[in-house]
């Protein structure tokens, strides 16, 4: 069977038949795509994390969270390391606020507990 071409018939029928006119937005160009700006070959995997709940915002952070534990963890410095644990703390408090808006509970001590466990297995 040609799904294509009957739904191309059944689409046209009822154009023909103008029962799109009556739908809200008709005649009204289309909203604009958020992820336009967005590579088309990485549209699809944004739709895909969006639909899921997650934000471009959420993985930002979750990225530079991870920087600056490896920065701590590369500093032998403790002014260093103490300004760096604040920044860290100050983007754990976003990151957790930003999930808390989406009422996802969090405790990031556990998380953080739980990685360094797998990595002393890992890497240890």
């Amino acid at each position: 069977m040609d799904f294509t071409r009957i739904t191309e018939e059944k689409i046209r029928k009822a154009y023909e038949e103008e029962k799109f006119e009556n739908l809200p937005g008709f005649g009204k160009p289309l909203p604009k795509d958020p992820l336009s700006g967005v590579p088309e070959e990485l549209r699809m995997a944004y739709h895909i994390l969006q639909n899921a709940g997650f934000s471009p915002e959420e993985a930002n952070l979750k990225k530079e969270l991870m920087i600056i534990e490896d920065l701590i963890k590369q500093s032998e410095n403790e002014l260093e390391k103490e300004g760096l644990e604040k920044k860290l703390s100050e983007k754990l408090l976003t990151y957790n606020r930003l999930l808390s808006k989406k009422r996802i509970k969090t405790n990031s001590a556990i998380f953080k507990n739980y990685r360094e466990k797998i990595e002393k297995k890992l890497f240890d």
